[in-house]
């Protein structure tokens, strides 16, 4: 079980410095007269100053410096806010997908929306030099640990090790394997590091968690916020399963192995209540696997999940309404996403011949597991109900296959009918057949007031908000333009505000369950390997946590690779994934996928494929003559 919720504190340390000059004399190898002189040899000096240490490793990933929540960052050329490594990692793996826009038109930013960014590109720098920072401190710190023979500094040296190979797969996942290695054996100071490629570097970071595996704490065995041999083995799962990606080798085997060791090893469980995983209390929830700890008072940030939260709070969301005081208003989603959630449209024209009988039945080709017979029989159709006498009607049905038609009929009888010709959420009288998009369950609103109507996959992984906001988004620096979503809250189960109103408790959930479970189901699909029917277990477990009962389960003649990308696009929006996600399913750049704004383009075009990868930043290829910069930059 899980020990006691340990937030971790930024700790403030003088940097390290190492002497690298050697000298025939023992007279200098002393330590330095000033007492406020920090080097490793005083640093270093037992467990309780090697954890110190490694609270900073951890930190990193959080906090942007070492004062919160700004006035001496870690690093320079950007405003600090930027310079947060989730808030980075998010903006990398989210803007530049269909899952996310945003408004501002800070000097590089704009660029993610369209797969415009160059290598001069402020926020691509940002993100490198933070993983390579994350880097060097866990360097140096395995530097001075490999020598102790103390046992809980050598699974402190095992717990950096991780989190450098964390950071070295994000290198490899966003730049390829053109970028620089460094690890403790290489020389402190001022050189020019080599790449080594990205088949090299992925046998290292492979290398680095197994040797580790046996060294770190059992699953829910170390504090709340650090890593365990659960979060290995899901590094390990991401690791092979995009290994065709990386280095032209499919590994879904072994991606299933190490799945099935969370899965079946790890003593993991789902969260019966889908939006406690992305609350102020989070920490309590189920399933979580590796977060990054966040706290209102003692980890003060403008990056981190305060940016994801409060970006996306903007129109007519009412800020109190998150446990905050602000509204950055930036983020929303684009259409393409929102649909992978909301069947159909908006208001339009009446239809010429109102009714109003107390109910509206929904004949059609599907097949329900209600009981509805796929035979068009309005008869025996579901019906919807005007509860309040107001020519408002709702109701639902469940449908089992994706694609299947539907229309509404005011009788049990086809003498009327209505459809929608133009897509557009109208009534049209005998008009086009209705489809969903989705198996599951539909709720549905017809309006007789104005000829209109609503149809919504019931799910309550669907945060969009509509009220005031378009769908489509002409203007990208209008925040009205796009559905917002409201995934992130800062509240707690009972409705109470974070421990401040600025910056928030939400703990970002960078591995849990409900992602393995998805990878599983990916890898045994892609290679053959695992339990299909396990397979598709996993994912109803998931879709019944979403739509609170198993009418939209799956069989495995509905499973297909399509619909894993959908459904991890459904369960994980805003986490962090998309952008590896998509890449991984050939439909990141080129023109299999297009969404609003890809190519700069309102309506989505073609893009690029050199922007698969992230541009080595320029700055480096500059000042290190062994860096070769990415194809097409």
């Amino acid at each position: 079980m899980l020990n006691t919720k340990f937030k971790i504190v930024a700790i403030v340390l003088i940097a390290l410095m190492a002497i690298t000059a050697t000298s025939c004399t023992d007279d200098l190898n002393t330590s330095p007269i000033d007492d406020d002189v920090e080097t490793s040899e005083s640093v270093y000096t037992g467990p309780d100053k090697y954890r110190q240490v490694l609270a900073k490793l951890y930190a990193g990933f959080a906090t942007t410096g070492q004062q919160g929540p700004a006035g001496d960052a870690d690093i320079q050329g950007i405003d600090e806010g930027f310079s947060s490594y989730i808030r980075q990692l998010w903006v990398a793996q989210e803007i530049s997908t269909d899952e996310a826009v945003v408004g501002w038109n800070d000097t590089g930013l704009p660029e993610f929306n369209y797969h415009a960014w160059n290598a001069s590109n402020d926020f691509v720098m940002a993100l490198y030099s933070r993983i390579y920072y994350q880097i060097s401190l866990a360097n140096e710190f395995i530097r001075n640990a490999q020598g102790s023979d103390n046992q809980q500094v050598q699974q402190y040296l095992a717990e950096a090790r991780f989190l450098r190979a964390l950071s070295y797969w994000h290198a490899l996942d966003m730049f390829g394997g053109n970028v620089p290695f460094v690890t403790e054996d290489d020389p402190v100071g001022a050189y020019q590091p080599e790449p080594v490629g990205a088949q090299e570097l992925f046998n290292y970071i492979e290398t680095e968690l197994t040797e580790i595996e046996s060294e770190m704490p059992a699953p829910g065995d170390n504090d709340y916020g650090r890593a365990d041999q659960g979060a290995v083995w899901t590094l390990l799962t991401k690791l092979y399963l995009n290994a065709e990606v990386y280095i032209d080798e499919a590994r879904y085997g072994d991606a299933v192995t190490y799945a099935n060791k969370v899965i079946d090893q790890g003593g993991y469980t789902l969260d019966d209540n889908y939006d406690q995983l992305f609350m102020a209390d989070n920490h309590n929830a189920d399933g979580l696997i590796f977060s990054i700890p966040f706290d209102g008072v003692n980890t003060q940030t403008y990056g981190g999940t305060t940016f994801i939260h409060h970006a996306a709070i903007g129109g007519n969301m009412n800020p109190s309404n998150f446990g905050t005081n602000e509204a950055w208003a930036g983020h929303r989603t684009t259409p393409q996403f929102a649909d992978k959630f909301e069947l159909i449209g908006t208001a339009g024209e009446q239809v010429s011949n109102p009714n109003s009988d107390p109910e509206i039945y929904v004949p059609g080709g599907y097949q329900s597991a209600s009981g509805y017979g796929n035979d068009w029989d309005p008869g025996t159709a579901p019906a919807l109900v005007d509860n309040n006498n107001d020519g408002i009607y709702t109701g639902y049905i469940y449908i089992n296959d994706a694609g299947s038609e539907f229309k509404f009929t005011p009788e049990q009888n086809w003498n009327e009918d209505w459809g929608d010709n133009e897509g557009d959420g109208t009534l049209d009288s005998g008009g086009d057949n209705l489809y969903a998009q989705q198996p599951g369950r539909h709720n549905i609103t017809v309006n007789l007031n104005d000829s209109t109507y609503h149809v919504e996959l019931a799910n309550n992984r669907n945060t969009l908000f509509t009220d005031g906001q378009e769908k489509e988004i002409p203007i990208l620096a209008e925040f009205t333009n796009g559905y917002g979503l409201t995934k992130w809250k800062n509240l707690n189960q009972n409705g109470q505000s974070g421990s401040d109103q600025v910056f928030v408790d939400i703990d970002f959930p960078m591995f849990r369950l409900a992602d393995v479970y998805l990878m599983y189901a990916e890898a045994t699909m892609r290679g053959n390997s695992g339990d299909m029917n396990k397979a598709v277990g996993l994912i109803n477990d998931l879709r019944e946590r979403a739509y609170g009962s198993d009418e939209a389960n799956i069989s495995t003649s509905n499973l297909n690779l399509q619909f894993i990308l959908d459904e991890r696009g459904r369960e994980l929006y805003w986490e962090a994934h998309r952008r590896t996600d998509l890449r991984r399913f050939g439909q990141f750049t080129g023109s299999d996928y297009i969404w609003a704004w890809k190519g700069e383009d309102p309506a989505g075009r073609s893009t690029d494929s050199k922007f698969n990868l992230f541009p080595i930043p320029a700055s480096d290829i500059n000042s290190n003559l062994n860096l070769e910069q990415n194809p097409g930059y």
